[in-house]
């Protein structure tokens, strides 16, 4: 069981790097919806991406094992220092209109658990938005991580899994995700894997309905 969370002990270079490229298609799900509740799984010791979505969102909430206490002063946003799996069998349905796991599930021993309590808690209309690394990432991660020293090797060493589209994809449907709602694909020059599902239910909700989803 994780002790710390991510970027408690600082970010790297190539971290950095990492966290940068996956913000701007996060965003450009999020900002589809008119003050979303936003959940985000895994959100890292500075919740960077809830910080930077807090003048935006209705609410947010983060989970994580460790949350700095700048974080924890931004009055929009709730944070749960527990493990991810017990967290969200607490949460009652659905609540939530925007879930991120950004370079989360690559770390669970469950991820279809984690996936399916996703699905029941999002509103109709909602999203479920995701970045794991891929088999190509992982001789890149390992060789940033073993051999340069370029990143943390705990983080490698606690991956559980790496990912293609072959891989996630059924996850997703069993998930309870429509394949029709299922939309992925690769960047970071094929070194991670994005994908936002939809959940199922019609929407009632008050976000751009007409506007696919973006990548």
């Amino acid at each position: 069981m994780r002790v710390r969370s991510y970027g408690q002990d600082g970010l790297t270079v190539i971290d950095r790097l990492g966290v940068y490229l996956s913000r701007r298609p996060v965003l450009n799900v999020v900002r589809q919806y008119d003050q979303p509740a936003v959940l985000d799984i895994g959100c890292g010791h500075g919740a960077r991406l809830l910080c930077d979505l807090a003048p935006s969102i209705k609410h947010g909430v983060g989970i994580d094992v460790q949350i700095s206490k700048a974080a924890k002063d931004i009055p929009q946003l709730t944070f749960y220092e527990k493990p991810i799996e017990q967290t969200l069998n607490e949460f009652e349905a659905p609540q939530f209109d925007v879930i991120l796991m950004i370079s989360v599930l690559e770390h669970l021993w469950e991820p279809q658990h984690v996936l399916t309590a996703c699905e029941r808690l999002l509103h109709p209309g909602g999203r479920l938005v995701l970045n794991v690394p891929t088999w190509l990432g992982k001789r890149f991660l390992e060789l940033s991580a073993f051999k340069l020293g370029l990143s943390p090797a705990c983080e490698m060493d606690d991956h559980k899994m790496y990912y293609s589209r072959q891989d996630l994809w059924p996850l997703l449907v069993r998930a309870g995700f429509k394949p029709s709602s299922i939309h992925m694909r690769y960047h970071k020059f094929g070194l991670n894997l994005f994908a936002v599902a939809a959940a199922r239910r019609i929407s009632t909700l008050s976000h751009k309905e007409s506007s696919p989803v973006t990548l």
